[in-house]
């Protein structure tokens, strides 16, 4: 591809589960064995908070036994020998492209690791258990801390930095999406408004896939690596 300088990339559920993690709706529309209504909306957790907690507390302490993947790794070396603009979107909440090194990184739906008080606003870095009730890293309250994740009815975090990303970037690439969720689902329709390329890279095509000017199907474990190394050699 010629004349690249900008390039904003969306990744999802797809590049993590080659690394283990569990995607956010299975086939059977569960997220490891609950409804996704009893675990991921405001109302839940204002309904039982202990049981969302716990839920969260297991999707968190579960990271330690995953690790980032070639993708994972790939990207990262892209974010670092990129000379132009790049922001990698991540719609995943676990820390697979924070560990393999990525920098121009924005988690949009939150983060496992990451507590928000709800006394005082902050957001502070949390590896332990939420349902224990432990007080805030801020401001030493108890019992006040909810995972930093964006729920279903709740707006995903830096829209606007992403809306500018995606009217400027020469390039939109997606990775491991479903094309389903909005308003990520929606990100190609704009980048392509723009006049941005586009691309997808997924085991199967998504359910926006006819906005893309590319598509490649298969792994993207095995995807990503050969992109990025034909894209940097072309730099």
């Amino acid at each position: 591809m010629e004349n690249i300088n900008n390039i904003v990339i969306l990744t999802g559920a797809g590049i993590s589960a080659e690394s283990g993690v569990a995607t956010f709706r299975g086939p059977d529309g569960l997220w490891e064995g609950h409804r996704v209504e009893d675990v991921a909306t405001p109302e839940a957790f204002a309904r039982d908070p202990d049981m969302v907690q716990k839920f969260y507390d297991e999707r968190r302490a579960k990271l330690d036994a995953v690790q980032p993947n070639p993708a994972h790794q790939a990207l990262a070396e892209l974010d670092q020998k990129w000379p132009g603009d790049l922001l990698l979107v991540t719609q995943n909440v676990d820390d697979l492209h924070d560990r393999a090194g990525s920098q121009r990184l924005l988690h949009m739906h939150g983060e496992l690791r990451s507590a928000w008080c709800l006394a005082c606003g902050e957001r502070s870095p949390f590896a332990g258990k939420m349902a224990l009730d432990p007080a805030c890293p801020k401001c030493d309250q108890f019992g006040h801390l909810r995972p930093d994740i964006v729920w279903f009815g709740e707006m995903p975090y830096q829209m606007e930095r992403i809306e500018l990303a995606l009217a400027q970037c020469d390039l939109f690439v997606s990775i491991g999406t479903s094309g389903a969720v909005y308003p990520a689902a929606g990100f190609v329709q704009s980048a392509r408004h723009y006049g941005a390329r586009t691309l997808e890279m997924n085991l199967d095509p998504s359910e926006g896939s006819l906005y893309f000017h590319e598509s490649r199907m298969g792994k993207a474990g095995d995807l990503v690596p050969v992109w990025v190394e034909d894209l940097l050699t072309n730099v």
